[in-house]
């Protein structure tokens, strides 16, 4: 009869381990593959969709008299159907709310992450936080209390000689810039803050050695360091000023404009937001195109942040 040695069971212990072992990285693998096909087929199936529900109206107006017109009148017995002044409004907007935001942005996380002390940078961290989580309608809401009416005692005082400006109680493109703003700032000083914490501290070390100031290390080493996640905050918070409506539709006025400080506008999603709801026929149509408009700026935006870091990489 033959015996079994004790090895026989440590190898077959092992080879069932090790085949449990397998199992397992396989089946992770399968579930991250199928993720990411999901994830690539979301994009794909949103494309096709957007532009299949966009395109039609491109080609039935013209490219000149839907992009290149100002004239937005889709309810009117000859319907003008010109989205330039919506284009432009949503272009200059979202550009002067990062002009605004981003600069107090970095000061701030550059400040927490290097400079504030840890109960500072805590305390801090947790209203950002709670600044974050605040509903997009309590910004427009305070927007519309506090905000306008203090626009609007300017707009009386610089505009109260002129017979051709029309006043809008505060509610204009000044009032949507200082809201996108202030909501643009949680996110773009969060990741940031993450991504100055995260540069080794051997390069601030090397930088302090050679006798550089601490000022100089942040501005000189620090910061290039960090600048992918500076780059990342950045464009999450253009995402976020480009994709807000129901703030903005509160502050704005509504009205189709060129796009003045103290002109009433409509960005691209209060338009989506305020006439999609009746639209019909051509006018649907048309509002999938600004759709379609909105959702190619994002991309284009994406496109430009990977050529940046491609490049940075070479």
């Amino acid at each position: 009869m033959e015996t079994v040695r004790p090895d026989d069971h440590k190898r077959f212990f092992n080879i069932s381990a090790r085949r449990r072992v397998q199992l397992i990285e396989d089946t992770a693998q399968a579930v991250f593959a199928l993720c990411a096909y999901c994830a690539v087929f979301a994009v794909a199936a949103i494309s096709l969709y957007m532009f299949a529900n966009g395109i039609p109206a491109v080609f039935r107006l013209g490219i000149k008299e839907l992009f290149f017109s100002a004239a937005w009148r889709p309810t009117a017995q000859d319907p003008s159907f010109g989205i330039a002044y919506i284009v432009l409004t949503s272009i200059v907007g979202t550009v002067l709310a990062i002009v605004i935001s981003v600069p107090a942005a970095l000061l701030t996380a550059v400040f927490l992450a290097q400079i504030a002390s840890k109960r500072l940078a805590t305390a801090a961290g947790w209203a950002i936080e709670l600044l974050a989580g605040v509903p997009s309608v309590i910004y427009g809401l305070l927007g519309m209390m506090i905000l306008n009416p203090w626009l609007y005692r300017w707009e009386e005082r610089i505009f109260r000689h002129s017979v051709t400006h029309q006043f809008t109680g505060g509610a204009n493109l000044l009032a949507a810039v200082l809201v996108l703003s202030v909501m643009i700032l949680p996110t773009v000083i969060s990741v940031s803050e993450a991504a100055i914490r995260a540069v080794p501290p051997y390069l601030i070390d090397s930088s302090l050695a050679l006798g550089a100031s601490h000022i100089q290390t942040i501005f000189r080493v620090v910061l290039p360091a960090a600048r992918p996640g500076i780059i990342t905050a950045i464009v999450l918070g253009v995402g976020r000023a480009v994709g807000e409506a129901m703030a903005i539709s509160m502050v704005s006025g509504g009205s189709v404009n060129l796009p003045l400080p103290f002109g009433s506008v409509r960005f691209l999603t209060t338009a989506l937001v305020s006439e999609m709801g009746y639209a019909t026929r051509l006018h649907r149509q048309v509002l999938f195109t600004i759709g379609l408009v909105l959702f190619v700026f994002i991309m284009v935006i994406n496109m430009a942040v990977s050529r940046i870091f491609h490049g940075q990489e070479k």
